[in-house]
């Protein structure tokens, strides 16, 4: 295990009507005037936004809106929104949403204070010394922006998808109610349960020995996932599914599950080039993307990958031939994907081979490459693409 420093502040009120406490946690973490930032249709729809501005208003707490917010948030909204903000002087920022409406809110947040371009920090060109204080009310259990310190934003010009991280933008506090979950379509849900377990598998496929505990934390919300997932898929009201896979959503991505050990992130690198090009579902295209990248890496450490196959999924091993095991494991994850109506391919994703070119472009490397379990060239991303044809 390597030498670790992990810091998770944010404070978690978790459970049935917690929304109507937004109000008391704006004011507990010094907010005055808050920015509403929401995508529109079911927070409007279901009347969870009126509850969230009820309890803002009870609390004394003024408030401005800014909604819109894209599936793949958008920096044109990041724009309008600090200068929202800026122009009102707002001191909290507020999502209620998904993973994209926090990620847009945290992007605010790096930038009212900034006197340059906001994505200077998702560029790579800068890192952010200040940013708004944001708290949460989490609607999909997906991304695990509520508890993580990570922002992702695309670029419409030349629709570049970055990330940026800084535990600036950590939640002060997020608000976590598994019944805010149930209208989601069943689409939507699995695509969420993948996205987390891929959040999972991003840290699981390590180079670094002897970590025995996040292994097993791992392996633990991975198990969690292929037991409540087809649950609220055949039942969207199972509240108590839905709770579980809420927090397992967290815990996948705080980065407890992932200290002291190297981590991957290809995976999400090469598929937010898909979501970018063709705005599919961040989790539809790592069900396409996660299954070909293991495929592609399996040799690399085929006792991993044998390990995640009996721990996980269950598979005999065979000790004569180790890589059989670790196959099979990949094709029970494909089989979990498929059984909980996720897209395998380019096709049933809607994207083309023909454009994989300017996939691998996108992805930014050049003749470089990039780190991770397995060092990757711009011929091995391509050579991802192709496998997930």
């Amino acid at each position: 295990m390597e030498n670790f420093s992990f810091y998770s502040p944010t404070k978690f009120v978790f459970g049935q009507d917690t929304e109507n406490k937004c109000g008391a946690l704006v004011r507990e973490f010094g907010g005055s005037k808050v920015l509403l930032h929401y995508g529109g249709g079911s927070v409007v729809r279901s009347g969870l936004l009126d509850r969230v501005k009820k309890s803002l208003t009870e609390s004394g707490i003024s408030f401005c809106e800014l909604g819109g917010v894209h599936p793949n948030p958008l920096d044109s909204k990041v724009y309008e929104g600090i200068e929202l903000c800026r122009k009102e002087s707002i001191d909290f920022i507020v999502a209620v949403g998904g993973g994209s409406t926090i990620d847009s809110a945290k992007a605010i947040a790096m930038g009212v204070p900034y006197e340059g371009d906001f994505w200077d920090f998702y560029s790579g060109k800068n890192s952010p010394k200040a940013a708004l204080p944001v708290g949460t009310v989490l609607t999909i259990a997906a991304a695990g922006s509520e508890g993580s310190g990570d922002s992702v934003i695309t670029k419409e010009d030349g629709m570049l998808k970055r990330g940026a991280g800084s535990d600036l933008i950590r939640p002060k506090f997020s608000v976590l109610n598994p019944a805010l979950t149930m209208t989601l379509p069943a689409y939507q849900t699995a695509c969420g349960a993948t996205d987390i377990m891929a959040h999972v598998f991003e840290r699981y496929f390590t180079n670094t020995q002897n970590v025995e505990t996040t292994d097993r934390l791992c392996e633990a919300v991975l198990l969690s996932m292929i037991h409540e997932t087809p649950k609220v898929i055949a039942n969207p009201n199972d509240y108590q599914a839905r709770a579980n896979i809420m927090w397992a959503g967290m815990v996948a991505h705080n980065n407890i599950v992932g200290v002291g050990r190297d981590q991957d992130w290809n995976s999400h690198g090469i598929e937010h080039e898909l979501s970018a090009l063709y705005d599919c579902a961040h989790g539809a295209g790592l069900a396409v993307i996660m299954p070909a990248w293991m495929q592609y890496v399996v040799e690399h450490d085929v006792m991993r990958f044998a390990q995640m196959a009996t721990r996980v999924w269950n598979c005999k091993m065979d000790f004569a031939n180790p890589l059989k095991t670790a196959m099979d494991g990949i094709q029970a994850f494909k089989n979990f994907l498929k059984s909980i109506g996720m897209p395998l391919t380019f096709a049933e994703l809607g994207a083309k081979e023909e454009d994989i070119p300017t996939l691998v472009k996108n992805f930014g490397i050049g003749d470089g490459e990039t780190g991770g379990f397995v060092h990757l060239k711009a011929k091995d991303i391509e050579n991802i693409y192709r496998l997930a044809l």
